[in-house]
């Protein structure tokens, strides 16, 4: 074996797992005698003092988090310490695979086990959250079902104590196609991350896919924007409609819309079900060969929205410290430096999604006043679209701007009053229009199109409000195309 043969008081026997930022080793403790699982960090790595003085921090951050818990469902952290140029964590050995092994293999689960399995998770994040402690990084590879068909949450890397947070600004953290709307942005970051995430995982349970698909952008866009199908929906021959309110719920963007605990979505989950729960997974579904420990995770890192990083044995997706970062090619007809101060105007709103809305909305358009129309659409608090639509006039090298309504509601009215199409709505026109929308934005098309029936004042009118749900500015033409108003 390569490496060290003791690190502080425990023996080294062999490496269980390598990424790009450190090692994990199995130890003995000669003095309690237990085989423990031991975490390293490569500290020569990293290049940059600021970005090491970060990531031990957030190590040590880990020992803190999970040292104060103490409960199954949660890998125990027994110390924290140095041995020459490595810090490591001693940790809980234990014997079993990640949920996402589980997800590479192809295992499906039915109701009994994905309902076995969430009610394990959340009965931890629940107990978590009561310490004052959230985990901020759930996902399969962190999720470990052992050889006895029991849960247990590893990995603490990123979890914020109490009033501490290690993230730094401009970097977001957490995983990609897990991570919750308002880890993505300016907002607070509390347990009810937790719940988002949690979230995610019971949709790929019931359906075996991930709700947001897509680059590290294009997730950015979609989880702070984008209703995913329901779980019925993507999977009709596996998945009922049982499921289906539980995890828009606990998929809502705004926190306050979600389930406001752990307990309170295990409750609401354990209901839809109607049946008892099992305390754990299946035998018939372990898998028994050890493929990796609970601890084999390295330190979680930034996942920076700006550029994509490789996926690392553990399932995180990491900086690449050999790579250079991904430049985006403006879309034609767009000078980089333009769309650069839109994007710094708009990040000060909805933070580092900015980006790729900025690139998306381009691609349709070269009108800058057009852009900035398109992006206020998204904004639904109207100070702040009112905020960055002012911006217009403080872009450096354009022409000057020409007039732009400061709201979604003064928009729309505008185009109610000199439409010249004032027929009431017909049963006939409202699914001709949705059954049109459902191509751009999914399912939710069904709930957008009651709502903006009951508030329209005319056939123009009304598209013109479903229109306002589709970002892309070419695909919002082609819509009031095939509906017939423009």
């Amino acid at each position: 074996m390569s490496g060290p043969a003791q690190l502080g008081k425990y023996s080294v026997s062999e490496v269980l797992g390598k990424g790009a930022m450190g090692v994990v080793y199995k130890g003995f403790d000669p003095h309690i005698r237990r085989t423990v699982a031991l975490k390293t960090i490569r500290k020569e790595l990293i290049d940059d003092d600021q970005a090491a003085a970060t990531l031990l921090a957030r190590f040590r951050n880990e020992a803190q988090a999970a040292g104060r818990l103490s409960h199954p469902g949660i890998v125990s952290v027994y110390e924290w310490g140095e041995a020459g140029d490595l810090v490591f964590l001693a940790m809980e050995y234990v014997k079993g695979n990640s949920l996402r092994e589980y997800f590479n293999r192809g295992a499906k689960f039915d109701g009994r086990n994905a309902v076995s399995i969430m009610a394990q998770l959340l009965d931890a994040l629940h107990y978590a959250h009561e310490q004052g402690v959230w985990h901020r990084d759930i996902k399969p590879a962190n999720i470990i079902i052992m050889n006895n068909g029991k849960l247990k949450i590893a990995d603490f890397g990123i979890a914020r104590i109490d009033s501490s947070n290690l993230t730094q600004a401009g970097v977001v953290m957490g995983t990609p196609g897990y991570m919750a709307p308002e880890q993505y942005g300016k907002d607070s970051v509390d347990w009810r991350a937790d719940i988002f995430s949690a979230g995610v995982v019971l949709y790929q349970l019931l359906t075996g896919s991930r709700p947001f698909i897509g680059n590290t952008e294009t997730l950015a866009y979609k989880i702070c924007y984008e209703h995913p199908a329901l779980p019925s929906e993507a999977d009709p021959g596996r998945c009922t409609t049982q499921f289906d309110a539980v995890v828009v719920k606990a998929l809502a963007k705004k926190p306050a819309e979600r389930y406001q605990n752990a307990q309170e979505f295990r409750d609401a989950m354990l209901e839809a079900y109607a049946a008892p729960v099992s305390p754990a997974v299946s035998e018939d579904t372990i898998i028994n060969e050890p493929i990796r420990s609970s601890a084999q995770q390295e330190p979680s890192q930034p996942s920076h929205v700006s550029s994509p990083s490789p996926a690392h044995p553990s399932g995180g997706s990491f900086p690449d410290p050999a790579k250079p970062a991904v430049k985006t090619i403006p879309p034609p007809g767009w000078d980089t430096e333009v769309l650069k101060q839109i994007e710094h105007q708009l990040s000060r709103i909805v933070g580092p999604v900015a980006k790729v809305m900025v690139r998306r909305g381009a691609t349709g358009t070269t009108d800058i006043d057009k852009l900035y129309k398109a992006l206020a659409g998204n904004l639904t608090n109207p100070e702040e679209r009112s905020k960055f639509l002012a911006g217009r006039q403080a872009l450096k090298g354009v022409p000057p701007r020409e007039a732009i309504p400061t709201t979604l509601e003064d928009a729309a009215t505008q185009q109610a009053r000199t439409s010249t199409q004032t027929a009431p709505l017909t049963p006939e026109m409202i699914n001709q229009a949705t059954r049109r929308l459902t191509n751009y934005i999914g399912p939710i098309a069904k709930v957008i199109s009651k709502k903006a029936a009951a508030q329209a004042v005319s056939h123009r009118h009304f598209c013109a409000l479903l229109a306002e749900q589709i970002t892309d500015p070419a695909d919002r033409k082609r819509f009031l195309h095939d509906v017939g108003v423009e």
